[in-house]
Protein backbone atom coordinates (compact mmCIF):
# COMPACT_ATOMS: atom_id res chain seq x y z
CA UNK A 1 0.00 0.00 0.00
CA UNK A 2 1.30 3.21 -1.43
CA UNK A 3 2.05 5.79 1.91
CA UNK A 4 -0.12 8.50 1.77
CA UNK A 5 1.08 11.97 0.90
CA UNK A 6 0.83 14.83 3.34
CA UNK A 7 -0.76 18.06 2.03
CA UNK A 8 2.14 21.18 1.28
CA UNK A 9 1.90 23.83 3.36
CA UNK A 10 2.41 27.06 2.09
CA UNK A 11 5.95 28.48 2.34
CA UNK A 12 6.74 31.48 5.07
CA UNK A 13 8.00 33.23 2.10
CA UNK A 14 4.84 32.59 0.30
CA UNK A 15 2.70 34.06 2.93
CA UNK A 16 5.37 36.71 3.14
CA UNK A 17 4.81 37.58 -0.15
CA UNK A 18 0.71 37.34 0.22
CA UNK A 19 1.11 39.73 3.07
CA UNK A 20 2.95 42.29 1.56
CA UNK A 21 0.82 42.63 -1.58
CA UNK A 22 -2.55 43.23 0.81
CA UNK A 23 -0.34 45.78 2.61
CA UNK A 24 -1.89 49.21 2.12
CA UNK A 25 0.58 51.86 1.16
CA UNK A 26 1.88 54.05 3.84
CA UNK A 27 0.56 56.87 4.36
CA UNK A 28 2.90 59.89 4.42
CA UNK A 29 3.01 62.76 7.50
CA UNK A 30 1.70 65.02 4.65
CA UNK A 31 -1.23 62.93 3.29
CA UNK A 32 -1.97 62.31 6.75
CA UNK A 33 -2.41 65.66 7.65
CA UNK A 34 -4.68 67.08 5.01
CA UNK A 35 -7.05 63.84 4.88
CA UNK A 36 -5.78 62.09 1.95
CA UNK A 37 -5.39 58.39 0.94
CA UNK A 38 -1.91 57.39 -0.63
CA UNK A 39 -3.58 56.96 -4.25
CA UNK A 40 -4.68 60.79 -4.16
CA UNK A 41 -1.60 62.11 -2.42
CA UNK A 42 0.18 60.23 -5.57
CA UNK A 43 -1.99 61.71 -8.01
CA UNK A 44 -1.06 65.09 -6.50
CA UNK A 45 2.55 64.64 -6.99
CA UNK A 46 2.47 63.19 -10.80
CA UNK A 47 0.54 66.23 -11.03
CA UNK A 48 2.88 68.47 -9.26
CA UNK A 49 5.93 66.83 -11.07
CA UNK A 50 4.42 67.24 -14.71
CA UNK A 51 5.34 71.08 -14.42
CA UNK A 52 7.65 71.74 -11.60
CA UNK A 53 11.11 72.45 -11.49
CA UNK A 54 14.32 72.38 -9.43
CA UNK A 55 15.03 74.71 -6.55
CA UNK A 56 16.65 77.14 -7.61
CA UNK A 57 15.27 77.67 -11.04
CA UNK A 58 17.88 79.76 -12.34
CA UNK A 59 20.79 78.52 -10.72
CA UNK A 60 22.70 79.93 -7.93
CA UNK A 61 21.99 79.12 -4.34
CA UNK A 62 21.15 75.51 -3.65
CA UNK A 63 17.47 73.99 -1.80
CA UNK A 64 18.63 74.53 1.88
CA UNK A 65 18.12 78.32 1.22
CA UNK A 66 14.51 77.28 0.63
CA UNK A 67 12.85 76.61 4.12
CA UNK A 68 10.28 74.21 3.11
CA UNK A 69 10.71 70.34 4.17
CA UNK A 70 9.47 68.93 0.54
CA UNK A 71 11.88 71.00 -1.33
CA UNK A 72 13.44 67.89 -2.92
CA UNK A 73 9.89 67.79 -4.59
CA UNK A 74 10.84 71.12 -6.81
CA UNK A 75 9.27 74.17 -7.50
CA UNK A 76 6.24 75.23 -9.39
CA UNK A 77 5.71 78.33 -11.16
CA UNK A 78 2.36 79.95 -10.18
CA UNK A 79 1.90 80.31 -14.09
CA UNK A 80 1.69 76.94 -14.26
CA UNK A 81 -0.87 76.11 -11.18
CA UNK A 82 -3.65 76.29 -13.49
CA UNK A 83 -2.43 73.96 -15.50
CA UNK A 84 -1.56 71.17 -12.96
CA UNK A 85 -4.76 71.55 -11.24
CA UNK A 86 -6.57 70.65 -14.90
CA UNK A 87 -4.16 67.58 -15.12
CA UNK A 88 -5.37 66.84 -11.73
CA UNK A 89 -8.89 66.81 -13.32
CA UNK A 90 -9.79 70.24 -10.82
CA UNK A 91 -9.74 73.13 -13.35
CA UNK A 92 -10.19 76.28 -11.11
CA UNK A 93 -13.47 77.98 -11.93
CA UNK A 94 -13.00 81.25 -14.19
CA UNK A 95 -13.45 83.52 -11.09
CA UNK A 96 -10.52 85.34 -10.39
CA UNK A 97 -11.27 85.94 -7.11
CA UNK A 98 -10.84 82.28 -7.26
CA UNK A 99 -7.48 82.20 -8.96
CA UNK A 100 -6.41 84.91 -7.23
CA UNK A 101 -6.93 83.28 -3.05
CA UNK A 102 -5.27 79.96 -4.55
CA UNK A 103 -2.18 81.93 -5.55
CA UNK A 104 -2.29 83.88 -2.27
CA UNK A 105 -2.32 80.21 -0.27
CA UNK A 106 0.84 79.09 -2.83
CA UNK A 107 2.61 81.93 -2.98
CA UNK A 108 1.69 84.18 0.20
CA UNK A 109 5.42 86.74 -0.09
CA UNK A 110 5.13 86.70 -4.33
CA UNK A 111 8.23 84.88 -4.96
CA UNK A 112 6.36 83.86 -8.22
CA UNK A 113 6.46 80.07 -7.47
CA UNK A 114 4.64 77.42 -5.72
CA UNK A 115 6.31 74.73 -3.26
CA UNK A 116 4.98 71.39 -2.93
CA UNK A 117 3.28 71.10 0.60
CA UNK A 118 1.11 74.00 0.02
CA UNK A 119 0.35 72.52 -3.04
CA UNK A 120 -0.68 69.57 -1.79
CA UNK A 121 -3.13 71.58 0.83
CA UNK A 122 -5.16 73.20 -1.50
CA UNK A 123 -5.40 70.27 -3.62
CA UNK A 124 -6.79 68.21 -0.49
CA UNK A 125 -9.67 71.10 -0.06
CA UNK A 126 -10.14 71.17 -3.74
CA UNK A 127 -10.63 67.12 -4.21
CA UNK A 128 -13.31 66.74 -0.73
CA UNK A 129 -15.13 70.02 -2.13
CA UNK A 130 -15.38 67.89 -5.10
CA UNK A 131 -16.37 64.92 -3.72
CA UNK A 132 -19.06 66.45 -1.51
CA UNK A 133 -20.44 68.12 -4.34
CA UNK A 134 -20.57 65.20 -6.08
CA UNK A 135 -21.90 62.98 -3.88
CA UNK A 136 -24.66 65.49 -3.48
CA UNK A 137 -25.18 65.75 -7.40
CA UNK A 138 -25.47 61.60 -7.55
CA UNK A 139 -28.05 61.77 -4.95
CA UNK A 140 -30.30 63.98 -6.52
CA UNK A 141 -29.93 62.50 -9.55
CA UNK A 142 -30.95 58.79 -8.54
CA UNK A 143 -33.87 60.34 -6.62
CA UNK A 144 -34.78 62.18 -10.17
CA UNK A 145 -34.73 58.18 -11.56
CA UNK A 146 -37.51 57.32 -9.05
CA UNK A 147 -39.66 60.86 -9.65
CA UNK A 148 -38.74 60.37 -13.16
CA UNK A 149 -37.40 63.90 -13.19
CA UNK A 150 -40.13 65.60 -10.82
CA UNK A 151 -39.38 67.12 -7.70
CA UNK A 152 -40.88 64.70 -5.68
CA UNK A 153 -41.48 62.95 -3.27
CA UNK A 154 -41.28 59.12 -4.43
CA UNK A 155 -44.38 57.78 -4.05
CA UNK A 156 -46.14 53.97 -4.40
CA UNK A 157 -46.57 54.50 -8.39
CA UNK A 158 -42.95 55.59 -8.95
CA UNK A 159 -41.92 52.59 -7.14
CA UNK A 160 -44.17 50.28 -9.18
CA UNK A 161 -43.12 52.29 -12.42
CA UNK A 162 -39.29 51.14 -11.57
CA UNK A 163 -40.54 47.52 -10.96
CA UNK A 164 -42.11 47.32 -13.85
CA UNK A 165 -39.11 48.96 -15.97
CA UNK A 166 -36.57 46.54 -13.68
CA UNK A 167 -39.05 43.07 -14.71
CA UNK A 168 -40.23 43.01 -10.95
CA UNK A 169 -43.67 44.49 -11.73
CA UNK A 170 -46.24 44.39 -14.39
CA UNK A 171 -47.51 47.83 -15.27
CA UNK A 172 -50.89 48.66 -16.41
CA UNK A 173 -51.87 50.72 -19.11
CA UNK A 174 -49.05 52.93 -18.36
CA UNK A 175 -50.01 54.25 -15.02
CA UNK A 176 -47.43 53.07 -12.85
CA UNK A 177 -50.25 50.43 -11.27
CA UNK A 178 -49.13 47.06 -10.54
CA UNK A 179 -50.99 44.50 -12.56
CA UNK A 180 -54.10 43.07 -11.30
CA UNK A 181 -53.54 40.64 -8.80
CA UNK A 182 -50.51 41.77 -7.69
CA UNK A 183 -52.08 44.63 -5.15
CA UNK A 184 -52.82 42.02 -2.27
CA UNK A 185 -50.03 40.27 -1.48
CA UNK A 186 -46.32 40.58 -1.52
CA UNK A 187 -45.66 39.20 -4.65
CA UNK A 188 -48.03 37.89 -7.52
CA UNK A 189 -48.58 34.69 -9.01
CA UNK A 190 -45.17 35.89 -11.91
CA UNK A 191 -43.28 36.47 -8.58
CA UNK A 192 -43.68 40.56 -9.09
CA UNK A 193 -43.11 42.92 -6.20
CA UNK A 194 -46.52 43.87 -4.99
CA UNK A 195 -48.41 47.09 -3.63
CA UNK A 196 -48.12 46.00 -0.16
CA UNK A 197 -44.22 45.48 -0.55
CA UNK A 198 -43.89 48.66 -2.16
CA UNK A 199 -46.02 50.38 0.33
CA UNK A 200 -44.02 49.10 3.08
CA UNK A 201 -41.01 50.48 1.25
CA UNK A 202 -42.23 53.83 1.60
CA UNK A 203 -43.14 53.76 5.39
CA UNK A 204 -39.94 52.03 6.31
CA UNK A 205 -37.98 55.36 4.31
CA UNK A 206 -40.03 58.03 5.43
CA UNK A 207 -39.90 56.66 9.50
CA UNK A 208 -43.29 55.54 8.89
CA UNK A 209 -44.74 58.77 8.49
CA UNK A 210 -47.35 57.74 6.37
CA UNK A 211 -47.62 56.59 2.62
CA UNK A 212 -49.84 59.17 1.12
CA UNK A 213 -46.29 61.21 2.27
CA UNK A 214 -43.82 59.32 0.53
CA UNK A 215 -40.17 59.44 0.46
CA UNK A 216 -38.19 62.86 0.43
CA UNK A 217 -34.97 63.81 -0.94
CA UNK A 218 -33.58 63.72 2.60
CA UNK A 219 -35.67 60.57 3.30
CA UNK A 220 -33.86 59.09 0.26
CA UNK A 221 -30.59 60.08 1.07
CA UNK A 222 -30.58 58.66 4.47
CA UNK A 223 -31.75 55.51 3.06
CA UNK A 224 -28.84 55.21 0.43
CA UNK A 225 -26.15 55.54 3.71
CA UNK A 226 -28.27 53.15 5.91
CA UNK A 227 -27.53 50.66 2.61
CA UNK A 228 -23.75 51.98 2.75
CA UNK A 229 -24.15 53.25 -1.33
CA UNK A 230 -22.75 56.94 0.06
Amino acid sequence: MAPKRRPQRPSHTAEARTATSNKKPRLSKLAQANDLSAEEEAEIREAFQLFAQPFPPDGGAGEEDLDDEYAQEGILATKDVRRAFIALGLPPSSSASEHSAILSALDPTGTGYATYGPFVAVCALKLQARTSTTQQEEIEAAFRLFTAGGPGPITVAHLARVAAELGLAEAEGGGGRPAKGRASGGKGAGGGVGEEVLRDMILEANGGAGVKLGVGLRDFEDVMRRAGAL
